[in-house]
């Protein structure tokens, strides 16, 4: 790469997927889920400051700026805070509406893991291509299986040796579809990761969602600095519809590439992913804490300060936070979120 890309990393979500590690100032994303560092950690860590990198633009809410300070130590960076949460389109225009036109922004949600990030800066220098000649970039995963819990995007022509014209986006898909689109190949998942010239997303925006923009920009320039932080007026951005970046731009945008990478992603969207990228014993045992195993295999144990003893159990996870303990079977953890909304 010989142009310096700006990181633009979102850090609003809630995580309820992973509840009840995952709530209120300590979600997911902030939580330290696979190593020592949490996710949004390993996340900065990907695009160091220096050489084709600038300082990162953080996006988060209110109630997360002391952890997102904490977190980032001497790291310097800029943060945008939303006063209430109006989706990915109205975050990513408040980091557009603060960019030089020139500039590259490469947005990237906080909370997934990339085991290759070599693989990842490969993608990233054929993405910076693709930007700089005006083309939207949206990055997507090779696919490993056929998933439902993933939307697609079918690559259409190839864009020289850098990536492919997207065909059109699939929204998550049931089996059967998944089935076939990975039978066909041309499919990849998508990861919610985009490059794109700040001047070029800015009048995309302009064009297929002005009130979202137009509100950003407003909130943007009447709101309030403190030091590292610049507040978004509250009132000014709850104008803005809340719609997500694929919606709002890049399904209706008719310049819109792909830079399709395999590089060890997952979004860690339930606690079975998080048991799959474990290290686990010779029976498939992923425990954390003080934790008793007999004749128990495939189980996810994350312990949380008590004692936890499984005798007799296959392919469950059970994970206590203070006096809240969640217990169910790895392939219904997709279904945490009803535990999550009936218990905070």
């Amino acid at each position: 790469m010989t142009l310096q890309i700006q990181p633009v990393i979102l850090c609003g979500g809630a995580g309820t997927r992973l509840w009840p590690e995952s709530r209120g100032q300590r979600a997911k994303q902030f939580l330290p889920l696979t190593g020592s560092e949490s996710l949004f950690q390993q996340t900065v860590a990907r695009t160091p400051a220096g050489g084709d990198f600038l300082p990162p633009v953080i996006l988060c809410g209110e109630s997360h700026v002391t952890t997102v300070r904490e977190q980032l130590g001497a790291r310097e960076a800029q943060l945008l805070v939303e006063p209430m949460p109006r989706n990915t389109a109205a975050a990513i225009a408040l980091a557009v509406a603060q960019a030089d036109a020139d500039t590259l922004l490469l947005v990237m949600p906080s909370d997934h893991v990339i085991a290759d990030v070599p693989a990842f800066h490969a993608a990233i220098a054929r993405a910076a291509r693709l930007a700089r000649a005006d083309w939207l970039v949206t990055f997507g995963i090779a696919p490993t299986h056929p998933d439902t819990g993933f939307g697609y995007i079918a690559s259409g022509s190839a864009i020289g040796d850098d990536g492919f014209a997207v065909e059109r986006f699939v929204e998550k898909p049931p089996l059967e579809e998944a089935e076939r689109m990975l039978f066909a190949g041309g499919y990849s998942w998508n990861a919610g990761i985009f490059l794109f010239r700040a001047g070029r997303m800015r009048d995309a925006m302009l064009t297929h969602c002005r009130a979202i923009f137009e509100a950003a920009d407003d909130a943007l320039a009447a709101g309030l600095t403190d030091g590292d932080a610049r507040y978004a007026d509250a009132p000014k951005f709850a104008a803005a519809p809340s719609d997500s970046i694929d919606y709002a731009v890049m399904e209706k945008d008719d310049r819109v590439a792909t830079v399709p990478v395999s590089m060890g992603w997952s979004d860690l969207g339930s606690w079975q992913a998080v048991h799959a990228l474990a290290a686990c014993d010779a029976v498939g045992n992923a425990a954390t804490g003080d934790v008793f195993l007999h004749d128990s295999q495939g189980n996810l144990i994350r312990a949380g300060g008590k004692r936890v003893s499984l005798i007799g159990m296959e392919g469950v996870a059970v994970i206590v936070d203070g006096d809240d303990i969640l217990v169910m079977p790895l392939q219904r953890c997709q279904d945490v979120r009803a535990a999550a909304k009936a218990r905070e």
